[in-house]
């Protein structure tokens, strides 16, 4: 019986993985996102589906600890510093969103017929917006480290903190004596309050020395342990105190985010953090009660459309208010429109206080599952229809009547350094970008940089390319530059042409569409290091530089291999290292010298050497 019970769990294991890795890719690659994959990965392996799961609930305990750890990374990246400069942001911005948005929300839920308790409840439990969510879209984006992710991660940290107030509220509104209540209130204050302490405390004095004392022992394992006892006892330190288990685990990143252990403890905490995330969001979908959304479907599909028009347009007038542009705005409210996981904690504490009924819970939290459900479709739907930002050219002169020896199109890393020989000698140098902040720094520097799209032929012509000698092609994008060589090589052939190049294929092109000099962008780069690796290891310096030379002669032939025969692979075998089956060993191009010897000659011991 014992073997049947341990293989029916097991059988559980792999139906939540194996759901997961179906849907997950299948909805990515449909540009749904990761989040609706595993909504629908849940809701079809749960009661509601093919019924392998009959307690969602439990998992979905054991799941939040993905967010804990998922706030736990994003607090390795906030140092106090940081997060001091954010106070505007969390207190400021976080405040003036929550007292608007729960006053509409609340309103919106008395115009449903609830009482006013309990639209309060709803209204708030929606106002606290689901912190998986949006930090998984926007780290699916890369909009976390951007100003206007910072905003949305600021007010995020305060809506966890609001939990706290809200759970006395519920407390204030339950029906208990008055005397025992207020006695009650009061010690949970000074609990919440010991924890807080001392988590700061622990640290403050004891986290540092501790992973110091872990790093000299160079047990890897341990390392791994330590990083997860950090996480969960200071989630669990929090939770004792009646505080967010995700807010210990931020404050916990926060305290380490200066360490010298960051970088490592987060590298252990990511595999844990990503699994655990992703079972957080299948748990959600089992959660959704599709017999309550049957039997209640017109209260709960309107409650869900009205609660996240309305906090978007809440959202939407708040952002700006505070300083932001149409475009954030929008893209704020609607990513943020949904209600989160910890409206199920205070659901279920009210329905415990008897502040709601059962049924009310059951309605308010498939309201709340179908916007975490809804949003990723919506954020998609936004990014589609919103046309492409404008681009402001405000303190920018734009590309028109120019001329000059030399025009180059793109200033970016590569430009920089390649325009440095022309100015040297005083060359007459045209520049253009179309990269606005790109151009706004580049003048801090005191460069001179037109604005223009150099794609566009009318741009090529207002920059001067039918009387240049030479054009420099710079741009950070291959499809760009094939376009740019296409037209000059037709309307400007006057013009030397010279272009950077991103890897062999690229470079095939462009010798076929006839520029004048191509290279590599990383090419010479890569054979400067490893020439210097040579060096530290203990080679002589005219043997590096010889070795550099040949490999340089050897791609060189490589290459005419390679424009001969028409595939990459027909140089294939030029390279050093190369093991393709069927391809002799090439030799080397001029004969050993000396006798082989050890480059590390120093660690040998003498008696080996003689």
């Amino acid at each position: 019986m014992a073997v049947e019970a341990g293989a029916s769990e097991l059988v559980k294991v792999v139906a939540l993985l194996g759901a997961a890795v179906v849907m997950v890719p299948l909805f990515r690659r449909l540009g749904l996102g990761s989040v609706l994959g595993y909504f629908a990965a849940g809701l079809a392996i749960g009661p509601f589906g093919f019924g392998w799961f009959s307690d969602p609930q439990a998992i979905l305990h054991t799941a939040e600890l993905g967010v804990v750890m998922f706030l736990f990374v994003i607090g390795l990246e906030m140092r106090p510093s940081h997060l001091w400069g954010l106070r505007n942001e969390i207190f400021g911005l976080g405040t003036l969103q929550i007292i608007v948005c729960g006053a509409v929300l609340t309103g919106v839920c008395m115009l449903f017929g609830f009482p006013v308790k309990v639209a309060f409840i709803g209204a708030f439990g929606f106002v606290l917006t689901s912190t998986a969510v949006v930090m998984q879209l926007l780290a699916e984006r890369g909009d976390i480290a951007l100003p206007s992710g910072q905003k949305i991660v600021s007010i995020l940290l305060f809506e966890d903190l609001l939990i706290v107030p809200l759970l006395a509220v519920v407390a204030f509104m339950a029906p208990v004596q008055a005397d025992a209540g207020e006695s009650s209130r009061w010690v949970s204050i000074g609990i919440a309050a010991g924890a807080i302490v001392g988590l700061v405390l622990v640290g403050r004095f004891l986290l540092n020395p501790l992973f110091r004392i872990l790093a000299a022992a160079k047990a890897r394992e341990v390392m791994t342990a330590a990083a997860l006892l950090v996480v969960l006892g200071a989630a669990l330190l929090m939770q004792l105190g009646g505080l967010s288990m995700a807010m210990g685990a931020f404050l916990a990143g926060v305290l380490l985010s200066e360490s010298t252990f960051r970088h490592q403890i987060e590298a252990d905490i990511e595999p844990f953090r990503g699994i655990l995330l992703g079972l957080f969001f299948l748990s959600v979908g089992m959660a959704l009660d599709l017999t309550v959304v049957a039997n209640n479907w017109p209260l709960i599909l309107s409650g869900v459309l009205a609660l996240m028009l309305a906090k978007a347009v809440c959202i939407y007038a708040v952002a700006r208010i505070m300083g932001s542009d149409h475009r954030q705005a929008l893209d704020r409210g609607v990513v943020m429109a949904q209600g989160g996981e910890f409206a199920f904690v205070l659901f279920s504490a009210a329905a415990a206080a008897g502040v709601i009924g059962v049924e009310v819970n059951a309605n308010l939290t498939a309201i709340v599952v179908l916007s975490m459900a809804l949003t990723p479709l919506f954020v998609l739907l936004h990014d589609k229809l919103m046309p492409d930002r404008e681009v402001s050219l405000d303190g920018v002169e734009e590309a028109d009547g120019l001329s000059g020896s030399v025009l180059m199109i793109g200033f970016g890393r590569f430009g920089q350094v390649a325009s440095q020989s022309l100015l040297a000698r005083d060359v007459d140098v045209t520049i253009i970008d179309n990269d606005v902040d790109m151009i706004h720094n580049a003048e801090r520097f005191g460069f001179k940089i037109y604005y223009g799209d150099g794609t566009r032929l009318d741009v090529l012509h207002a920059s001067g390319a039918a009387s240049a000698r030479a054009i420099a092609v710079c741009v950070n994008n291959a499809q760009d530059a094939d376009r740019i060589v296409e037209l000059v090589a037709h309307q400007f052939p006057q013009a030397k042409l010279l272009v950077r190049s991103f890897d062999r294929e690229h470079s095939l092109r462009l010798i076929h569409a006839g520029v004048d000099y191509q290279i590599r962008e990383t090419f010479e780069s890569a054979l400067q290091f490893g020439q210097a690796a040579l060096m530290e290891l203990g080679a002589d310096q005219d043997d590096a530089r010889e070795i550099a030379e040949q490999i340089r002669e050897r791609d060189a032939e490589r290459f005419e291999l390679e424009m001969a025969g028409g595939s990459l692979r027909a140089g294939a075998h030029m390279v050093f290292g190369s093991a393709l089956p069927g391809v002799p060993t090439p030799t080397p191009f001029t004969a050993p010298k000396r006798k082989a010897r050890t480059l590390n000659a120093d660690e040998v011991p003498e008696e080996e050497e003689e």
